[in-house]
């Protein structure tokens, strides 16, 4: 029986893993990939404080498991698929059929990339459909590619794939980006992107190569045009990652986590954290504020219901 059980391994779970840790309560994180989530695909993080130069989001993973691990968090790499709540003890259901009990648990689960659901896109991903530019980017080196969004993932990545792409493409459904002033600057001064405004990418062709082209078409127009590339990057924004809770605690029409300003949700001894959770700002700094909150809240839980 553990005290905690925190479920994922992002900004969120570990800030929540080093504060129950140092209250001792006995934690235990289960993480389905990386610990540091999304933070482990993101290459240079300017926006985090404490690093005026900045950080790579490997470093800043690493050391923040490093750092929880140290006040006694245990890890295990595994995928969740069931979670129960029976008498005040929380049942935690593995894939591999292991079970974990604990007095409270985190949610601190995230968001996955968003698909496009456009044509050709199941069929080449992983040969040229790409949603993380830090994993695959050195694959296209002199290659055109097509990054799809407008927001900060998507032009941050564009630029990233400007140190192996001969082109880049930024195909935003609209006339001016969501992504940071800093950033589009940045975009508009770089020689290698080109930006396609007012549309959105129809389908993705290619042959037993990979991806070969992107069709794209105006959605002021209607006018259908291609880009000829062989990689193509998507970033539309992310979905959370709440299938398995089977309706244990209140989720909004995205399936967001509903959670109070104490991270409780609606399930007795449920806490939530980090981007899985409905709110306004999805950032590292959120989901460490997120994280510290949910651990104390959930160590003031296990002390009144003793």
């Amino acid at each position: 029986m553990y005290d905690v059980i925190i479920i994922g391994g992002g900004p969120a779970g570990l800030t929540a893993g080093l504060y129950t840790s140092r209250a001792r309560l006995k934690t235990l994180l289960i993480e389905k990939g990386f610990t540091g989530g999304q933070v482990m695909t993101t290459e240079w993080i300017e926006n985090y404080p404490g690093f005026e130069d900045g950080i790579s989001g490997a470093e800043l993973s690493q050391k923040m498991e490093k750092q929880a691990v140290k006040f006694g968090l245990e890890i295990v790499q595994g995928s969740v698929i069931g979670l129960s709540s029976m008498d005040k003890v929380n049942k935690v259901t593995l894939e591999n059929d292991e079970t974990h009990e604990a007095k409270a648990i985190i949610l601190a689960t995230g968001s996955n990339p968003r698909p496009l659901k456009i044509e050709g896109e199941d069929e080449f991903r992983g040969r040229g459909v790409s949603y993380c530019a830090t994993c695959d980017g050195a694959f296209f080196r002199g290659a055109t590619l097509v990054v799809i969004g407008g927001g900060d993932s998507a032009v941050e990545e564009g630029l990233f794939l400007t140190k192996f792409a001969e082109k880049v493409y930024i195909v935003h459904r609209r006339d001016e980006l969501r992504a940071v002033k800093v950033v589009q600057e940045r975009a508009f001064e770089n020689p290698k992107i080109e930006f396609v405004w007012d549309s959105v990418p129809d389908k993705i062709a290619g042959d037993a190569t990979g991806v070969t082209a992107v069709h794209i078409k105006n959605v002021k127009t209607g006018e259908q045009s291609s880009i000829d590339a062989t990689g193509i990057f998507i970033y539309v924004g992310y979905d959370p990652n709440t299938e398995f809770l089977q309706g244990l605690v209140s989720v909004n029409d995205s399936k967001y986590i509903l959670g109070n300003d104490d991270m409780s949700t609606s399930a007795p001894g449920v806490f939530v954290a980090g981007d899985v959770r409905k709110k306004t700002l999805k950032q590292i700094a959120t989901a460490v504020g997120d994280g510290a909150t949910a651990a104390m809240s959930a160590e003031k839980y296990i002390e009144e219901n003793k």
